[in-house]
C-alpha cells in the first residue's frame, strides 16, 4: 500500500485487498479510482494501515523542512505552566482557554520549545502576524517564516494569516508536526476550516479567551482537541491580572428615541412572534432568511437594524462619555464603540484619536506609541483593539456599545488587565435601560464569573 499527500488530502493506492471500514476517514473517490481521506486524519489514518493487509510505503511527507533550531525557553508562570502540561499530557492536541492578556503567547512559545517540531502558527490577522514573528525571534535561534502581507518565506517555525494558510495548505499541508491556532474561535464553522483539515500535522495547539459553543465547539474538539485547560478573567484579577472595577452606567432615550425604538421593536417582533409559533427552534439565520422573502418581512429586519443602530450610541451615551472623558482627563482611556460611526462621532466631539480598519498600520502604531508615551491619554475604536493587537497599558474603558456578545466583552476587559503594581482598573459600560441592551449586558457580566480549570 501506498499513501501519499496530494492538494491537501491523503491517497491510498495499491491496496486491493483493505476493507476501508476499518480505516478512519477513508473513501473511495471514482475520479481518480483511489481511496481518499481528509489530511488531519494521518495519525489515526497511518496508524490503522500499519496493521493492515499488507506494508505500508509511507509517502505523505516531500522532501521536509530542515529541524527546526534552538529555543530560549521563557519563564512561564504556575499557571501557565499548568496549561502547558495539561496539554502535553493530552497527547499534545487540545484548547487552551486563558483571558486577554494572561500570556496565552508566551505558552505556545513554551509548547513549540518542549516539542521541538516543525511548526506553522495561525493567527487571524496582519496585526497578530507581526507580532507573533517578533515574539518568536525573540527566543528561537533560527529565522522565522512568514506567510501572509505580500511574504511568502517558509521555514521550520512559520507564522502564518488565516487567509495565507486556507489558499496555501494543499501545498505546505505536510511540511509541520504542529499547528497552534491563535484566537482558534475563529474556526468551527466556516469554509476556513479547511485550513486545518488539510495539514497533517499530529499536534495541535488551540488559543482562545472565549471558546465557541456548540456546533462549533465539537468540530473544534475534532480538528484542534478538546478545552484541556481553562481559566477566567475573575481567576486571574488581583494575582497575575490587574484587579478592576466594573461600572453598570443605566441610561435611558429621550422621548423621540423611545417613540422610535418602540414603533421599530413593534414591528420586528409582531413578524418574530408568528415566525416563532410555526417554527420554535429555528435558528436567527432562519428568520432572516425566511423574511427576507417578503416585503413586510425585510420592512422588520430595517426596523432591527434601526433599533440596533439607534442603541450603539444614543443622546445620552454620547453625554455620558463626554462627562466620564472629563472626570477620568488623567488617566489614559479607551472607549470602545459598537461601529465606526460612533467612533468618528466620539472623535470629532472629544478630538479622540480613532484607531479603526480604516487607517494604515503604519498610522496605528505611532497612535499607540503615542498612547503609551502619554501624550495620548484617549483611543477610540469599534472593533480593532477587542482581539490580539497589544495595547499599551490603560487605566480606563468606556464600553459604548457592543455587537459581539460575551465574547468581544471578555477581550475588551482584558485589554485593561494586563498586570501593573498597584494598578486597578476602571471599567464603565454605558447601557440603555428598558430595551434589549439591558438583558445582553446581564449575559455579558455573567462571563466573567470564575471559571474552574479542566485538564483532559
Amino acid at each position: 500500500m501506498r499513501l501519499s499527500f496530494e492538494h491537501g488530502t491523503l491517497v491510498l493506492a495499491e491496496a486491493p485487498e483493505l476493507n476501508p471500514s476499518r480505516v478512519p476517514g477513508l473513501l473511495w473517490d471514482p475520479r481518480i479510482a483511489l481511496f481518499r481521506a481528509p489530511a488531519w486524519r494521518y495519525p489515526e489514518l497511518r496508524a490503522a494501515l500499519l496493521h493492515g493487509p499488507s506494508p505500508l510505503r509511507d509517502e505523505v511527507r516531500p522532501i521536509a523542512l530542515p529541524q527546526p533550531a534552538r529555543w530560549d525557553q521563557p519563564e512561564l508562570r504556575p499557571y501557565q505552566r499548568a496549561a502547558l502540561l495539561s496539554w502535553e499530557i493530552s497527547g499534545r492536541r487540545g484548547t487552551i482557554v486563558l483571558p486577554t492578556g494572561s500570556g496565552k503567547t508566551q505558552v505556545a512559545i513554551a509548547a513549540l520549545g518542549s516539542s521541538a517540531a516543525r511548526a506553522l502558527c495561525l493567527v487571524p490577522t496582519r496585526a497578530l502576524l507581526e507580532q507573533w514573528t517578533l515574539a518568536l525571534a525573540a527566543v528561537y535561534r533560527g529565522p522565522v517564516g512568514c506567510l501572509g502581507d505580500g511574504r511568502r518565506d517558509l521555514q521550520p517555525i512559520t507564522v502564518s494569516t488565516f487567509e495565507s494558510a486556507y489558499r496555501l495548505m494543499p501545498r505546505i499541508g505536510a511540511q509541520f508536526d504542529l499547528l497552534v491556532v491563535d484566537e482558534a474561535h475563529h474556526f468551527g464553522l466556516g469554509v476556513r476550516d479547511e485550513a486545518l483539515e488539510m495539514s497533517i500535522a499530529p499536534q495541535r495547539l488551540g488559543l482562545t479567551a472565549t471558546p465557541p459553543s456548540e456546533p462549533a465547539s465539537s468540530r473544534l474538539a475534532e480538528l484542534i482537541g478538546p478545552i484541556v485547560y481553562q481559566l477566567a478573567i475573575t481567576d486571574l484579577a488581583g494575582t497575575w491580572l490587574s484587579d478592576f472595577d466594573l461600572v453598570t452606567v443605566q441610561l435611558g432615550l429621550s422621548p423621540a428615541e423611545r417613540i422610535r425604538y418602540e414603533a421599530d421593536r413593534r414591528l420586528f417582533s409582531e413578524l418574530n412572534r408568528r415566525f416563532r409559533r410555526l417554527d420554535p427552534h429555528a435558528s436567527w439565520q432562519d428568520f432572516v432568511s425566511a423574511a427576507s422573502q417578503s416585503p413586510e418581512g425585510r420592512a422588520a429586519l430595517r426596523a432591527w437594524q434601526r433599533n440596533r443602530k439607534l442603541l450603539h450610541f444614543t443622546e445620552a451615551k454620547a453625554q455620558a462619555v463626554g462627562v466620564l472623558l472629563r472626570r477620568h482627563r488623567d488617566s489614559r482611556t479607551i472607549i470602545f464603540t459598537a461601529d465606526n460611526g460612533a467612533a468618528y462621532g466620539i472623535a470629532r466631539e472629544h478630538l479622540v484619536m480613532p484607531i479603526t480598519c480604516d487607517i494604515s498600520r503604519a498610522e496605528r502604531e505611532a497612535t499607540l506609541s503615542a498612547f503609551r508615551a502619554g501624550t495620548l491619554r484617549s483611543l477610540v475604536s469599534a472593533r480593532v483593539l477587542n482581539e490580539g493587537i497589544d495595547v499599551p497599558d490603560a487605566d480606563v474603558a468606556i464600553i459604548v456599545g457592543s455587537t459581539q456578545g460575551e465574547r468581544e466583552h471578555i477581550q475588551r476587559v482584558g485589554r485593561l488587565l494586563r498586570p501593573v503594581p498597584g494598578k486597578r482598573a476602571l471599567i464603565y459600560e454605558l447601557v440603555t435601560r428598558a430595551t434589549s441592551e439591558a438583558r445582553r449586558a446581564t449575559e455579558r457580566r455573567r462571563a466573567l464569573a470564575p471559571t474552574s480549570l479542566a485538564a483532559g
